[in-house]
């Protein structure tokens, strides 16, 4: 069963990664292109915006990589941690004004992230 809750973890973490790597780069960074926002700030929304997605593919890689020897279990803690403090983030941010990050699927991928993560603990 931890096994399967690790996976689950995972495949949330990789389809989080490809989405926001290619499908929200796109978008997000053609808005910023498109912006009067100087270039250094340009490139530097650019690196926060894929320090997120590299934070994804770490989820996915420790997932993966615990639910194939389980004596790294201890690794899934920050996982976990981190995940569930991304998922409070966007709901407090949310709920204190602004909305638009309710919207988007940060919250929900995080949360169930670190909830499938847990489960197999």
């Amino acid at each position: 069963m931890e096994f399967l809750y690790l996976m689950v973890a995972a495949f949330i973490s990789l389809v989080g990664m490809l989405f926001h790597g290619i499908v929200g780069q796109k978008i997000y960074m053609g808005n910023i292109y498109k912006s009067e926002l100087e270039a250094l700030t340009q490139s530097l929304s650019l690196v926060s915006w894929h320090i997120f997605t590299i934070f994804l593919f770490v989820s996915f890689a420790t997932c993966i990589l615990v639910a194939f020897n389980s004596s790294l279990s201890i690794m899934l803690y920050p996982v976990i941690g981190t995940n569930l403090l991304g998922s409070i983030m966007f709901l407090v941010l949310g709920i204190s004004g602004h909305r638009a990050l309710l919207k988007l699927p940060g919250a929900y991928l995080m949360g169930f992230t670190a909830f499938f993560a847990y489960l197999s603990v």
